[in-house]
């Protein structure tokens, strides 16, 4: 990857805008789009970065959400790693308040994610049992606090890898903190639970889980795949879901359409944003490189050192 010049996006379509991009962040996704396993959608900028966070600098035909010059974060189909990006307006965010600007994109890609799958399509309640796989990734960090914030009385369980991530992740609300590599968290959940489970599973394995996931399922449970590092075919048991009347589903946001996307990004605002200015949310920053040691970066995260999110400035 280099760092280097390139033509400006054309002007913003209707319904679009043009960012002056001041930060943006790594998502494991960027790993995989740089060794052409995740093109970006059709139409989409070629340019890596799913999030940033700037200032608004040119208004396309029919925008009056936002005004030139207001500081924003939004979520993006490519192009975040450049110093300037067009995107829908729908997708753009303010930045919340007591949020600084280069923090804010850290938020996007993990606030619309946790929204869309946790809260959106399996319906997390109040009072259920909630296992998110990777507790001090990105994610992990932001749907540990999103539960613990919106649903006060649920059970939150998670998986980790080290000492020190275990116990940061128990500092951000887990009430079951299972280590992947010494321990078994089908077992530690069931006796957490007295053998009842997990009603929601956010999971970032994919096939080497899949089996477990399943097993460790409530009567009722919903599994929902985002990710695919520990592999893309699995055996799936159907009479243990049939028994546990269990979902399973799979879930990506990149590809949704324009509208779609938008209705995620409306309800961030209306849920998170209220919770992350009242600090019961905050964004959990790793460290804060220069996008001209974004090799360096992809590395951090591909060695899994990181807790939380690596942004990268722009220079100007």
């Amino acid at each position: 990857m280099t760092w280097s010049t390139v033509a400006d996006p054309p002007a913003p379509g209707p319904g679009e805008v043009t960012l002056e991009v001041v930060a943006t962040a790594v998502n494991r996704a960027d790993l995989l789009q740089r060794q052409g396993f995740y093109p970006p959608p059709p139409g989409a900028s070629e340019i890596i970065g799913m999030e940033c966070s700037g200032r608004v600098a040119v208004l396309g035909a029919g925008v009056d959400r936002v005004e030139v010059g207001a500081e924003v974060c939004a979520l993006l189909s490519g192009g975040g790693y450049a110093s300037r990006v067009n995107v829908p307006v729908g997708q753009v965010l303010p930045v919340p308040a007591g949020v600084d600007l280069i923090t804010a994109a850290a938020l996007p890609e993990v606030a619309c994610t946790v929204y869309s799958t946790v809260f959106g399509i399996a319906g997390l309640r109040d009072r259920e049992v909630f296992l998110v796989h990777g507790g001090a990734s990105g994610i992990g960090t932001f749907a540990l606090q999103a539960v613990r914030a919106l649903r006060p009385n649920a059970l939150v369980a998670t998986t980790a890898g080290t000492a020190a991530k275990l116990a940061r992740v128990r500092e951000l609300g887990a009430h079951i903190a299972v280590s992947y590599r010494d321990d078994d968290f089908v077992a530690r959940i069931r006796e957490a639970t007295d053998g009842h489970g997990a009603d929601v599973i956010l999971d970032n394995m994919g096939a080497a889980y899949l089996a477990r996931n399943v097993a460790v399922l409530a009567v009722g449970g919903r599994l929902v795949v985002i990710g695919l590092q520990g592999g893309v075919k699995g055996e799936l048991n159907l009479g243990a879901l049939l028994t546990k009347r269990a979902a399973v589903h799979a879930a990506s946001l990149r590809g949704r359409p324009v509208e779609e996307k938008a209705d995620i990004v409306t309800g961030v605002r209306g849920d998170f944003w209220p919770a992350i200015e009242a600090g019961a949310i905050r964004p959990v920053i790793d460290r804060v490189l220069s996008i001209t040691e974004v090799a360096r970066a992809h590395q951090h995260v591909a060695d899994f050192g990181h807790v939380g999110k690596v942004v990268l400035t722009i220079p100007e």
